[in-house]
């Protein structure tokens, strides 16, 4: 999906309103009012709320793709890749917590099969990328081989999220670069053998 520079303001917008308001308050009307903006205006780059949403995703997963390419590197190890995967996320939430209300909306869009697609895309970005690190950890004895590969990648994926979760109830009032480098620490010292 090939993003022009105001559907990139569009769902910037939206994702402002779904922080401030949720799902229900992301109206086309509202979004318009954010914009400073007509609602046709709105209509010519996205035809719902839904599309809207679901380009913030696309965007999002393409993204995240781009991003893990640069920082999953052959030459590192297993563990520095992990680092790497993780800190840019938080380094995008960071800039665009925004995004995160829409990742971790815990089943605000469970009604749309789109929105519900697109949040897989997200995770299949994520699991190409974490799948073959942790792997290769495991294989070289640097982490864990007591538990399978997917469930190491399950708890992992669980606490992060579960940190996204705390950040956003809070209003992003911590410093998630900060806690979410502990937690990946915490992590690898969870998965790490001994």
């Amino acid at each position: 999906m090939n993003i022009t520079e105001r559907q990139f303001e569009i769902i910037t917008a939206a994702g402002k309103i779904l922080t401030r308001s949720g799902i229900h308050g992301l109206t086309i009307k509202n979004l318009a009012k954010e914009m400073k903006f007509s609602e046709s205006a709105v209509y010519r780059h996205f035809s719902s709320k839904e599309e809207i949403i679901v380009g913030m995703l696309n965007y999002l997963a393409e993204n995240m793709e781009q991003r893990f390419k640069v920082a999953a590197n052959e030459n590192n190890s297993p563990e520095d890749n992990f680092k790497a995967l993780f800190e840019s996320q938080l380094s995008f939430f960071n800039q665009y917590p925004h995004f995160s209300v829409a990742v971790f909306s815990d089943g605000q869009f469970e009604e749309s099969k789109k929105i519900n697609q697109s949040i897989a895309k997200i995770m299949q970005v994520k699991m190409k990328y974490l799948m073959p690190v942790v792997l290769q950890g495991q294989k070289e004895g640097d982490f864990t081989q007591s538990v399978t590969t997917e469930d190491l990648i399950h708890v992992v994926m669980g606490s992060i999220r579960l940190l996204m979760y705390k950040w956003r109830s809070s209003n992003f009032e911590f410093d998630i670069i900060r806690y979410g480098k502990n937690m990946i620490e915490t992590n690898l010292t969870l998965i790490k053998n001994k």
